[in-house]
């Protein structure tokens, strides 16, 4: 069975990161997207909002699972039994970034291969923290990101 993991912070996900999903569902028997916990990272929504904003904008894809982990995200894939993951790619700094982090991945499991899947073209300057900082100040936003995700950053703003 092709499983591949697509870890990543999602703070929020973005119409990119439904990009990337969506075509590996049609590559991969299975996806499952990792929430990602870092506690030296400073999120908006913490790690239960982004599971349920992700678990939402993914439930068309019936390959598709989204799980919370706190760890290297290497051990996550050998507990689950996948021998991939998957990460997007924007631009030339996305990958040099992505490249040396599946070279420490490696490094930590070597049975563990990293795929790199640019996104459609159209996403190429989608970036969370921007997205953000337009919906703090009410910029349209709904291009960029999935109705979900629109509706729960207006409400977070709204309760900051």
């Amino acid at each position: 069975m092709q499983h591949i993991i697509y870890p990543g912070t999602f703070d929020p996900p973005t119409n990119g990161h439904l990009n990337v999903i969506s075509r590996a569902s049609k590559i991969f028997e299975k996806v499952d997207v990792v929430i990602a916990v870092n506690s030296e990272k400073k999120c908006f929504f913490d790690a239960p909002e982004r599971f349920s904003i992700m678990k939402e904008i993914v439930q068309e894809f019936s390959n598709v699972s989204v799980n919370i982990w706190e760890g290297l995200i290497v051990d996550y894939a050998k507990k689950v039994g996948a021998r991939m993951i998957l990460r997007g790619v924007r631009a030339l700094s996305d990958f040099n970034y992505e490249f040396e982090l599946s070279m420490m991945n490696r490094a930590l499991s070597n049975d563990i291969e990293t795929i790199l899947l640019p996104t459609d073209q159209k996403y190429f300057v989608l970036r969370s923290s921007a997205i953000k900082e337009l919906a703090k100040y009410d910029g349209d936003i709904s291009k960029m990101v999935p109705p979900a995700v629109e509706k729960a950053l207006k409400r977070k703003m709204q309760s900051s």
